[in-house]
């Protein structure tokens, strides 16, 4: 259903706004900006003191039908947002666990900024990914047709639910599409267009002409150490000539790549340069995943508003104690030797099943790492890669196991997977010896490289619950006495039948 808001201007001009519940309050802000004839990138909206998250739709603002917004000035420095890139595949097999890269990025970056930042910046990881300059032939039921020459695959971004596909949408900064704080996940894939490669080049060079003249000079400290903003320098547009020199028959590949497959050939002076560089790799170049701690100390789940209907129980909660009370009360016998064989042959299955898990290992300091570890990998292996990124690796220390209390032993002989019966991604507790002492204890954990490379665990904001209570001008009255015989006569109520009979 449609509705008005009321938007004033810093000049105390009153605009009014047509919205709809799936109307993004990026669009308000545009819309009243337009009419009040200002530019849209220096204010923001508030509403009652409060600066609105304007990445959100009408209906998950909290914002009621006819509610005042106030324009305010936006500070001249831009702010630092977690940007994480959703890789399609076959890139996202290049950066395991989850498929993705993510830096922290100014928010006055446009999509085409963060889209080459992700092409040259440390967040590749030294790997070939290419994002805006693909080129794929023209093809006909898997064969190659028509003249061999490439056409231009355009990326797509989807942010929640809206799409840019577009080099017009390419051109909004973060802050434009409502994030100027916090995080955002963009979702990548791609579409093959009928321009040819080469026109798409010159249209790019046109359009981000100014873009890449800006963003090639800067070179900032990185974001991960000391807050301050970091951008690499774009790489060079390619020429047509290099552009047609790919095989017609590699589709999908960039101009730019060659034909040998970066991800599985790695130069080991690339390595080498990579970790010098603080890259998050393992003393046994096993990649590793590092998630910093909180910035707060309350727990996530506390924050969350808590809602009467889920303490509530409902006829589900009854029947699964009824069987509960059931199960308990029938008599079972013991399994036979051949049920027990059975059992065991079938847990060394599932087991043996097993090809890959993910351990995480969370440190003192609340920081926490996680590695990809396969049937063949021992206790030994994991307190290697732990000390392949802690500060004081010559210190004592113990892995357990949460729950059953069991201790990892640091022992080439015991295996993880079938050692230690996990067959899911497990959490691993870090626990120093009896005779570490304070003082080493109290260091930072994680090498300066490592936890440079930390990155931030992604959780999404929940919208606060509006409790509302009636208002009502008659005063309160305590409740009347129940009676359970008024208005019945003397019968009684149905659960007070059959007492007091011989």
């Amino acid at each position: 259903m449609a509705t008005n808001v009321k938007v004033v201007g810093t000049d105390l001009r009153q605009v009014t706004i047509k919205v709809n519940p799936g109307t993004y309050l990026t669009e308000i802000l545009e819309q009243a900006c337009s009419k009040l004839k200002v530019p849209n990138d220096k204010y923001l909206l508030k509403h009652k003191q409060r600066q609105l998250d304007l990445s959100q739709t009408f209906r998950t603002s909290g914002l009621i039908p006819g509610a005042r917004l106030e324009l305010v000035v936006r500070a001249n420095t831009p702010t630092v947002v977690n940007v994480a890139l959703q890789l399609p595949s076959p890139e996202s097999s290049h950066f395991p666990p989850h498929g993705r890269v993510s830096e922290k990025l100014p928010s006055d970056f446009t999509i085409w900024q963060i889209l080459r930042q992700f092409e040259s910046g440390k967040a590749s990881a030294g790997k070939n990914l290419n994002i805006t300059a693909r080129g794929i032939p023209q093809t006909s039921n898997g064969t190659q047709a028509g003249s061999g020459q490439l056409y231009y695959d355009i990326p797509n971004i989807v942010i929640e639910k809206r799409t840019l596909s577009t080099f017009a949408d390419f051109q909004k900064t973060l802050s434009q599409l409502g994030y100027n704080s916090g995080g955002v996940l963009m979702r990548l894939s791609f579409q093959k267009t009928d321009q040819l490669l080469s026109d798409a080049m010159r249209e790019i060079e046109e359009f981000f002409k100014s873009e890449e003249q800006d963003s090639a000079p800067q070179k900032n400290e990185d974001t991960s150490t000391d807050g301050k903003l970091e951008s690499a320098s774009e790489p060079p547009t390619l020429p047509s000539d290099a552009q047609t020199s790919v095989p017609a028959t590699t589709e999908g590949v960039s101009p730019a790549a060659t034909t040998e497959d970066s991800s599985t050939t790695i130069p080991q002076a690339t390595i080498g340069a990579n970790a010098m560089d603080g890259e998050a790799m393992s003393s046994g170049l096993r990649p590793v995943t590092i998630f910093s701690a909180p910035a707060s100390s309350t727990p996530v789940a506390a924050l969350r508003p808590d809602l009467e209907e889920d303490y509530a129980p409902d006829i589900s909660h009854a029947k699964a104690h009824q069987k509960l009370l059931k199960s308990l009360g029938e008599n079972k016998r013991l399994l036979s030797d051949r049920e027990l064989e059975e059992k065991a042959a079938a847990e060394e299955a599932k087991v043996a099943a097993v090809k890959s898990i993910k351990i995480k290992v969370r440190f003192p300091d609340n920081f926490s790492a996680e590695w990809a570890f396969g049937p063949e990998d021992t206790g030994a292996s994991l307190y290697s890669e732990v000390r392949g990124i802690m500060a004081n690796s010559s210190a004592s220390f113990k892995l357990v196991l949460p729950g059953a209390r069991t201790v990892i032993k640091d022992d080439a002989s015991s295996k993880l997977i079938k050692g230690y019966r996990l067959s899911a991604n497990t959490l691993v507790n870090f626990m120093w010896d009896d005779d570490v002492p304070a003082d080493i204890r109290q260091q930072p954990f994680l090498k300066n490289s490592a936890a440079g490379r930390a990155q931030e665990v992604f959780i999404p904001e929940v919208p606060e619950v509006e409790v509302k209570q009636e208002e009502s001008s008659a005063p309160l009255q305590a409740p009347a006495p129940r009676n359970d015989n008024q208005g019945s006569g003397s019968k009684k109520p149905k659960w007070l039948k059959g007492f007091g009979k011989k």
